[in-house]
């Protein structure tokens, strides 16, 4: 199993007495593409995956019953590991002023689990929506292909978080596409999430679809010109893992001036 720093009540109580001037933000990673970020008072939770997963590496860290602290829920694309039916109704009861930001055509997908309409944000692909001082904006994915579907959307999405003056980029699941760095040269994230597990051919025949390989991920976050790359969906299952390490030291060598972290589930990091 993984190693983990803080959980349950601990995690929470660490978050709850993190203090964030302006201009900076905490995060808590989760494992697998899981983040929790705290600028401000506001507390948002990124594909929170807290069902106990057969083969799961990484153990969750809280029950959804205990997520009493959110104020936004970002689900990235309808995948288990990502807009978890195991997870959305508990923190949807726990924390009932929270709202959802999800693809539009996960729309009628999360409805189904318990969350009131009026509750949800839905977005595609340039759409931005506000929520107690924090705004997010969605950027298209391609989940080896986009997907769209006519008149909806996009299904699969990375959303550019705006909150406490900081800025912070998620990239969902995705490979590197054509106009992405551009598009996101717009938003100027000082922080990047994102994935290294990569993809192959047998892991795709199998129906485990592929992402950015660790290379892809920091000449990503180069030509974006981030300040901080972390490395992400790595851990959670057997035969889709990546070394966070190769990430690491391949960005300490072409874009040492990019800050990263590597560290255990449920360690706060402060990010200036």
């Amino acid at each position: 199993m993984a190693e983990v720093a803080l959980r349950g009540k601990a995690l929470l109580d660490d978050i709850a007495r993190t203090a964030t001037e302006p201009g900076r933000v905490a995060f808590w990673w989760l494992g697998q593409h899981s983040f929790i970020v705290k600028g401000g008072e506001m507390v948002v939770y990124i594909d929170p995956y807290l069902s106990p997963g057969q083969g799961s590496q990484t153990p969750p860290l809280l029950a959804p019953e205990e997520v009493t602290n959110a104020d936004l829920v970002l689900g990235t694309h309808d995948h288990l590991d990502h807009i978890d039916p195991g997870t959305i109704p508990g923190i949807a009861a726990a924390s009932p002023a929270a709202r959802f930001v999800i693809p539009r055509t996960a729309a009628e997908r999360v409805r189904e689990l318990g969350v009131a309409a009026e509750r949800l944000l839905p977005l595609t692909d340039g759409e931005s929506a506000e929520w107690r001082g924090a705004r997010v904006t969605a950027v298209k994915s391609k989940h080896e292909r986009f997907d769209e579907v006519p008149g909806v959307g996009f299904p699969f999405l990375g959303f550019v978080l705006e909150l406490n003056g900081a800025t912070v980029y998620h990239s969902g699941d995705t490979i590197v596409y054509e106009g992405m760095v551009t598009a996101l040269q717009r938003y100027a994230p000082s922080v990047a999430f994102l994935p290294i597990n990569g993809r192959c051919a047998d892991r795709f025949r199998s129906g485990c679809i592929g992402n950015m390989t660790y290379q892809e991920a920091v000449d990503l976050a180069g030509d974006v010109g981030v300040q901080w790359a972390v490395p992400t969906h790595y851990d959670m299952f057997i035969g889709n893992q990546e070394d966070p390490t190769k990430f690491v030291r391949y960005l300490e060598v072409k874009f040492p001036e990019i800050r990263t972290w590597v560290g255990p589930a449920g360690q706060r990091v402060l990010v200036p």
